[in-house]
C-alpha cells in the first residue's frame, strides 16, 4: 500500500505562492488565498491546533474537545488560548476578538456558515475523515502558513513509519473500533482514519467497506452484539465515552473472543480526531503496541492517556 502518491499527485497541484502571497484549494474545492502567510490562526477542529504546535506555531483559538475544554494530549501547549465554543457550534463574537487571518475548520460542522467566518477572516474547509484527508489537510495548511517544506516532511515522516510498521506487523488479526454508552455500539467503516490504521499493520476491521458515501459520510454504522459474536474480532478497541456501556452488560458480551482473552481496551479522545500529525502518530504507536506487544513499544503518553485494559 503506497499513500505517498497523496503528498504529490493530490496537494502539489493545489498549491501556490508568488511573492509574500500564498493560496491552497481546501475540500470544498474553494480557492482560499492570503495575501502573506497566516500568522493568527483559529482553529475550529483539533487537528488546526495539532498541526500549528507541530510547525511551532501557537493557535489563537481552539474549540472543545470532546469532554475536555482542551485537547488533553496539547494542553500543556495551549495555556492561554481561548475556548471559542465547540466544532459546531462556534462563537462568532469570541472568534472575532481575536482578529484571526484564518480560520481551519471541519467542513461538516461549519461549510453552512461559510460566508460568516469570511466575514471575520479567510475561512478554509477540511474533511479530515480519512487518512487521505489528514496528508492533505497539513499540506494544505503548511501552504497557508508559509511552511511548505516543514509540512512535507511532517507527511513524509509519517507515511514512512506506516509503510516500516506495515513491514513487521505479522497480520491474520482482525479488530473492531467500537464507540457509544447505549445497548447497541456504533462501529467505524474502514475508510475512517482510525479504522484505515489497521490496515497499515495487516489487520481487519470488522466495520468493514463503506460502498456509497458522501464527503466520507457515515463514517460508521450500529451494531448488534450478534452480529459483532459473528465477526468475532480479536481485539476491540472502545472509543471514550462519558456513559456507561450499556452494550457491555449485554449477556452474549462475555462469549466474544477479544473479552475472553481479555484484549479489549479504553482508548483516549484523541482516537477520535486523530488527523493531526501528532494524534496520528500517538494513535498508531499505540495500536500497533495493543496490537502486537512483543514487536512494537508502547509510545511514552501521560497515564491520563494511556489505553487502558477494560474490565
Amino acid at each position: 500500500m503506497k499513500i505517498i502518491f497523496c503528498l504529490v499527485a493530490c496537494c502539489l497541484p493545489l498549491i501556490s505562492a508568488t511573492a509574500a502571497a500564498v493560496s491552497a484549494t481546501d475540500d470544498r474545492g474553494v480557492r482560499v488565498e492570503l495575501k502573506q502567510p497566516a500568522e493568527r490562526v483559529a482553529s475550529i477542529s483539533t487537528f488546526g491546533a495539532d498541526l500549528l504546535l507541530a510547525l511551532g506555531v501557537k493557535p489563537v483559538a481552539v474549540t472543545q474537545f470532546g469532554p475536555f475544554a482542551k485537547p488533553d494530549y496539547l494542553a500543556d501547549q495551549l495555556v492561554d488560548v481561548p475556548v471559542i465554543g465547540s466544532r459546531s457550534q462556534v462563537s462568532m463574537e469570541m472568534l472575532s476578538e481575536v482578529s484571526p487571518d484564518l480560520t481551519l475548520a471541519i467542513r461538516r460542522y461549519t461549510e453552512q456558515n461559510a460566508e460568516k467566518f469570511n466575514d471575520i477572516a479567510p475561512y478554509a474547509a477540511l474533511n479530515l475523515i480519512t487518512l487521505d484527508d489528514s496528508l492533505r489537510a497539513v499540506s494544505f495548511s503548511g501552504a497557508l502558513l508559509g511552511r511548505d517544506a516543514d509540512a512535507r516532511a511532517l507527511n513524509q515522516d509519517f507515511t514512512a513509519m506506516l509503510e516500516q510498521y506495515k513491514k513487521k506487523a505479522p497480520g491474520g488479526l482482525s479488530a473492531a473500533l467500537l464507540v457509544t454508552g447505549g445497548e447497541v455500539p456504533f462501529t467505524y467503516h474502514d475508510h475512517f482514519l482510525t479504522a484505515q490504521l489497521l490496515s497499515w499493520l495487516n489487520v481487519k476491521n470488522t466495520g468493514g467497506k463503506l460502498s456509497t458515501q458522501v464527503q466520507g459520510l457515515p463514517l460508521g454504522y450500529r451494531v448488534r452484539l450478534e452480529n459483532l459474536l459473528q465477526q468475532d474480532p480479536d481485539i476491540i478497541f472502545l472509543f471514550q465515552t462519558n456513559k456507561e456501556r450499556a452494550f457491555t452488560q449485554s449477556p452474549i458480551w462475555p462469549y466474544l473472543k477479544a473479552v475472553q482473552a481479555g484484549r479489549v481496551y479504553e482508548v483516549g479522545q484523541h482516537w477520535k480526531e486523530a488527523a493531526g500529525p501528532t494524534a496520528r502518530s500517538l494513535v498508531f504507536k499505540e495500536m500497533a503496541h495493543r496490537i502486537y506487544p512483543d514487536i512494537f513499544p508502547m509510545p511514552t503518553l501521560p497515564e491520563s492517556m494511556r489505553s487502558k485494559r477494560y474490565k
